[in-house]
């Protein structure tokens, strides 16, 4: 064998090596960093616009919901729920039945108390014109309702319906994303009915939309085209 040829190999073997032994240090490098984001969670760039007070909060809430299509309506207990709903569902020429889950049945909102709505319990088949489902929590910084996936709230009701009436809490309005997952880790964190990060968590910003077409904006093309927010006062 030629002396350049025993150059040319023992230079592709040393670089071979030198490529191996990079590949090993970014490997390791990057399953501590994983080790560590996955242990300690750290946030990444949250916006100053939602670092405010609650009040503040929430009316930065509605301000950005109603930007992007939303209709907000506020009530100040839960037995004020089925009233605003059917003054909703009435304003909107809409039929009064609904379909709701588990965590919205008759044992936590008082349906009954409105004798024109027809409610019917599970998850959505796409044939309801109106569901109502839950929030974990709304994001102030854009106006968006956080749901998630489980046994007591099927992911169906979020999506198939044409009209789409969510309920959220005013102390589970935070300012930023952040906030939303620290919040679901104290929830896993202190047992509670969430109990497990769930399978899916889906951020909604108004009803669906696409402008696909000409750029003219269309409302209810992947989704509900109607988003009814309606905040409960703790």
């Amino acid at each position: 064998m030629s002396d350049a040829r025993n150059d040319i190999l023992a230079a592709i073997s040393a670089a071979i090596s030198k490529d191996v032994d990079n590949k090993s240090s970014f490997l390791k490098r990057s399953l501590t960093q994983s080790k560590s984001r996955l242990t300690k969670h750290p946030s990444n760039l949250i916006p100053a616009r939602g670092n405010l007070g609650q009040k503040a909060r929430i009316d930065l809430f509605i301000r950005e919901a109603e930007r992007v299509s939303s209709t907000v309506a506020r009530v100040s207990c839960l037995d004020g729920v089925p009233r605003e709903i059917v003054r909703f569902l009435t304003k909107n020429s809409l039929p009064m039945t609904l379909k709701t889950s588990p965590e919205t049945s008759e044992k936590t909102i008082p349906w009954s108390s409105q004798a024109l709505l027809n409610i019917e319990e599970g998850p959505a088949d796409g044939t309801e014109h109106s569901c109502v489902s839950n929030a974990i929590a709304g994001v102030a910084e854009t106006g968006t309702i956080v749901v998630i996936s489980g046994q007591n709230s099927s992911t169906t009701l979020n999506f198939l319906p044409p009209t789409l009436v969510c309920l959220v809490h005013s102390s589970e309005i935070v300012g930023d994303y952040e906030a939303v997952w620290r919040h679901l880790r104290t929830k896993k964190q202190e047992g509670s009915n969430i109990g497990f990060l769930p399978r899916t968590v889906n951020w909604i910003t108004g009803p669906s939309r696409t402008a696909d077409i000409e750029q003219t904006l269309l409302l209810g093309a992947h989704g509900p085209q109607r988003l009814h927010i309606v905040i409960i006062d703790d």
